[in-house]
């Protein structure tokens, strides 16, 4: 049987086991396996498993996913989110869906210092979901904008999908946080005005709040100075090359809990509640890129990506064509499968073909982690959704699905915005050292 087919049908049969629900990260370690093993011998499926589980699990670059979910864990549970809310809060909630427009402004904040996208969207619905219930907002509008704001935690760095995606590509992934700042504030100026738009057109959505006094205001600054902090520490040290982008996602987690313990917010309870969610998560990241390692190497050996690629080379048809079908395919697999595994699974099969046709690595990933970023709020995956809906129970998944809409808008607009000016990504990694 032809190589080329066995990695097809891999790709096929992987496709229907994730629309069983079968965790993603072992049908692709299974697959891999199975489809080594086959082409090559039992033996060599077995010793490539052992060699890839313990490499990812033992990688010293890797150590930078959990050391940033530890960093998020711990602004969450010290009340540093909270605080942030309270300050956007305070300075939006007297316009039309200002809460709302607040819970986009704490989510973007929460992002600088999360990294994951489930991480931040159950945070701020913990967070947000009760204050906008209080002022009467409508739940449509409530959980779609935290579903949708939270989904700003792989764009806006540090971004557990940009570190993933560095590794692949041996791109920098300095350069790729930096190169994630601009579009991540131009996608949440624009979850705002979505925000304004829908509510002046319904005001029965929102109510307005309470506006506040300049004293209030100046007083509420105070909560976003842990934040602050941490960015500038861990961006500012990565843009001027001060440390490696694992040292710092050492000194931005070190960085967090000593705030938190100069506060007095973080007791042992805290302490061990960030621990154990940071471990969970972490494994969880980490089984999906073993996986994805393991099948990875299936592919290779298949020599599905590269005989690809010289099949695209030879095609007659324009570069920006090209380019609009693959993203089309990230925007329609983001639908069905998890951003982490989506990506994981393809770059190996599209970065040889986007390197080859001569665009720039780090904007191609920019740009799909963007797309992929709306399959977190589309259905039928759309893992913010859920869980979303795993704290507000009380409301319908269709309901938040529905509320999810507008901002997928303004994510299309953003990604229509940046593919035509990729400088708007680059022009701040090119000012790296």
């Amino acid at each position: 049987m032809d190589t080329t087919f066995i990695g097809c049908l891999g790709i096929v049969l992987l496709v229907i086991f994730l629309f069983t629900r079968m965790p993603v990260g072992f049908v692709m370690a299974l697959l891999g396996f199975l489809g080594f093993s086959y082409i090559i011998s039992f033996k060599a499926g077995l010793g490539l498993i052992i060699k890839d589980i313990y490499e990812t699990f033992s990688s010293y670059n890797l150590t930078v996913i959990p050391l940033f979910i530890l960093m998020g864990q711990v602004a969450f549970h010290a009340g540093i989110s909270r605080r942030l809310y309270d300050t956007a809060y305070t300075f939006l909630g007297h316009l039309p869906g200002g809460l709302a427009m607040a819970t986009i402004g704490a989510c973007a904040g929460f992002a600088a210092i999360c990294g994951s996208t489930n991480a931040a969207a159950a945070t701020m619905a913990t967070v947000a979901l009760p204050e906008m219930r209080r002022y009467n907002y409508d739940m449509k509008l409530a959980t779609g904008t935290v579903a949708a704001g939270g989904s700003l935690g792989i764009l806006i760095p540090p971004s557990v999908i940009f570190i993933i995606y560095g590794i692949l590509t041996q791109q920098s992934i300095g350069k790729l946080f930096i190169a994630g700042i601009v579009p991540g504030l131009i996608l949440a100026t624009l979850f705002i005005l979505t925000i304004c738009i829908w509510v002046k057109l319904n005001p029965a959505m929102a109510p307005k709040g309470r506006k506040k006094s300049w004293h209030e205001r100046r007083k509420s600054l105070y909560g976003v100075i842990e934040t602050l902090i941490l960015f500038i520490l861990v961006m500012g040290g990565l843009f001027a090359g001060f440390f490696t982008p694992t040292e710092a996602g050492g000194v931005g987690a070190g960085g967090s809990i000593l705030l938190a313990i100069l506060r007095q917010r973080l007791g042992w309870k805290e302490f061990w509640l960030a621990v154990s969610e940071s471990t969970r998560i972490s494994c969880m990241v980490l089984v999906i890129v073993a996986g994805a390692t393991i099948f990875g190497h299936f592919l290779a050996i298949t020599r599905l990506p590269y005989t690809l690629a010289n099949w695209v080379a030879h095609l007659s048809l324009p570069h920006g064509l090209i380019m609009s079908m693959i993203i089309i395919i990230y925007l329609v697999g983001g639908c069905f499968i998890d951003a982490l595994a989506l990506i994981l699974l393809t770059i190996p099969i599209f970065y040889p073909i986007v390197t080859m046709m001569g665009y720039n690595p780090i904007w191609f990933g920019v740009i799909i982690v963007l797309v992929t970023q709306m399959g977190v709020i589309t259905p039928p995956v759309g893992v913010n959704v859920y869980v979303v809906n795993g704290i507000a129970k009380d409301v319908p998944l269709q309901v938040i699905f529905k509320g999810t809409l507008p901002f997928l808008l303004s994510l299309v607009l953003s990604a229509l915005i940046l593919i035509p000016f990729p400088q708007i990504a680059l022009w701040l990694p090119n000012l790296m050292r």
